[in-house]
């Protein structure tokens, strides 16, 4: 198999997308199509060193993506010479605890998942639809966020709630981010040079969007993101973790509907909400140094909730062989990672301040002080891990 595979993912408003060859987990090209819908749409596509944006007002999907077809077109890359068209699916409920060729079945049970990721599912059905009537003929595949943590024990994905809820409408928790912790953990082993199926370890994928994952033996054993991804860590737009009585109370106190109760803790909670300035944590960062203390505050409480759901997690295993961070902030933030470490010292993590500064990339990821529980930064590749699944799937 030598043709290119297309690795989409498409929400409500906008598509990254990236191809990759089969042998090579760096994209030949990527890009984003943005703000569809609105007279500002735009779609950018970076190939080598060469990148170009254009103007596409008021372009939907299809547009966005018949546009692409055409610049692919101009490279070299047929879309119906594609191998295989990977498309990232947040939510696939409990039908789905791996990633599958799409059939008419499969959109069905997704579709049927719509209602417990409404923001999410549609657009990314949406992906597939498209590229189906584009290209008809390339096999079109589903990798789901949420397929990881479908080996989560009962003890672990129940909520305390009338079990009937869990039998008549799936309210369990179901995990996110599933592909991002399923692809560091095995990075993490190549790397320290051990079997996956052999270890135990704790990943932290903090971005925007933040959970964490307690892995034994190469299966998610406990996540912190829930029925949805607003449970859990603070995010940057999102609370995480919150009493559910506060719903009810705000929506006497405001007077508004819980659905719009519901998007402000979505959308304008966490680091923005606390802070009041921004939902970037470089900025929140900068703005803390110069003395802002709502900013100085957020990092206090994004760091702390990690700390504190780590511990928790640490519950669910007989011992740490590795701690990871992975994401935006994970990869690239000494601070926060040193924040972390010095919360969750009571565990015998200990930061090696040279090595952390440096993103651990002269010690092969480590950040953690020599004796102690190795810390690693492990960069992530989603669309790469939907690629690999593509191949796989096309071998078999």
């Amino acid at each position: 198999m030598s043709n290119p595979i297309l690795v989409l993912n498409s929400g409500s408003s906008s598509i990254k997308y990236s191809l990759f060859l089969p042998d090579e987990n760096i994209p030949i090209v990527f890009g984003l199509a943005e703000r569809l819908g609105e007279s500002e749409a735009q779609l950018s596509i970076t190939q080598g060193n060469s990148s170009e944006s254009i103007h596409i007002p008021h372009a939907d999907h299809r547009m966005a993506l018949e546009k692409l077809a055409l610049l692919f077109g101009d490279i070299g890359i047929q879309p119906e010479k594609l191998a295989a068209i990977g498309h990232r699916v947040v939510h696939g409920g409990e039908y789905f605890s791996e990633s599958i060729i799409v059939d008419d079945d499969a959109i069905k049970k997704m579709e049927s998942c719509n209602h417990l990721a409404p923001l999410h599912n549609p657009a990314n059905l949406l992906g597939i639809s498209t590229m189906k009537l584009l290209a008809p003929n390339v096999p079109q595949i589903a990798v789901f966020d949420t397929a990881f943590h479908q080996t989560l024990p009962p003890k672990a994905y129940l909520y305390a709630l009338p079990y009937e809820y869990y039998e008549n409408f799936g309210v369990r928790r179901y995990g996110f981010h599933g592909t991002s912790h399923r692809y560091v953990a095995q990075k993490a082993a190549d790397m320290i040079g051990q079997r996956l199926d052999t270890l135990s370890l704790i990943s932290i994928h903090l971005g925007n969007g933040c959970s964490a994952t307690a892995i034994h033996n190469g299966k998610s054993v406990d996540t912190t993101m829930g029925m949805t991804p607003l449970e859990g860590l603070a995010m940057g737009t999102r609370c995480g973790d919150l009493d559910p009585s506060i719903h009810q109370f705000l929506t006497k106190k405001l007077n508004l509907s819980i659905n719009r109760i519901t998007e402000i803790l979505n959308k304008s909670s966490g680091l923005l909400g606390i802070s009041g300035i921004s939902n970037d944590m470089r900025s929140l960062i900068k703005a803390s140094e110069q003395g802002n203390e709502r900013a100085t505050l957020a990092i206090e409480v994004f760091c702390f909730k990690v700390s504190r759901l780590v511990g928790g997690l640490a519950t669910s295993l007989t011992q740490i062989d590795a701690l990871l961070f992975t994401g935006g902030i994970g990869e690239n933030s000494a601070h926060i990672r040193h924040r972390i470490l010095e919360n969750l010292s009571i565990l015998g993590f200990k930061i090696d301040t040279e090595a952390n500064t440096a993103h651990g990339k002269q010690h092969h990821g480590l950040i953690s002080s020599k004796g102690t529980i190795p810390t690693l930064v492990v960069p992530t590749n989603e669309e790469w891990m939907i690629a690999f699944d593509c191949i796989q799937l096309l071998k078999s």
